[in-house]
């Protein structure tokens, strides 16, 4: 005999299944990641600063001295 199954229930984790993966597809696109909001003001600043000071220059072998 075949199983009986509540169709609300169902209807309900379909609609469940489909927001979670809306929302992660939402994350991807527009979240900063977890670690990033992690970081205070002053890591996200040394960061950007060691960035800058790694820095390539890219004028072609023209130096200024």
């Amino acid at each position: 005999m075949a199983d009986i199954i509540n169709l609300n229930r169902y209807r309900k984790q379909k609609q469940q299944r489909e927001r979670e993966r809306r929302a992660n597809e939402k994350r991807v696109r527009f979240g900063i990641p977890r670690r990033e909001r992690a970081k205070n003001p002053s890591e996200r600043m040394l960061e950007a600063r060691r960035l800058d000071g790694a820095r390539r220059d890219d004028r072609g072998g023209e130096r200024e001295d």
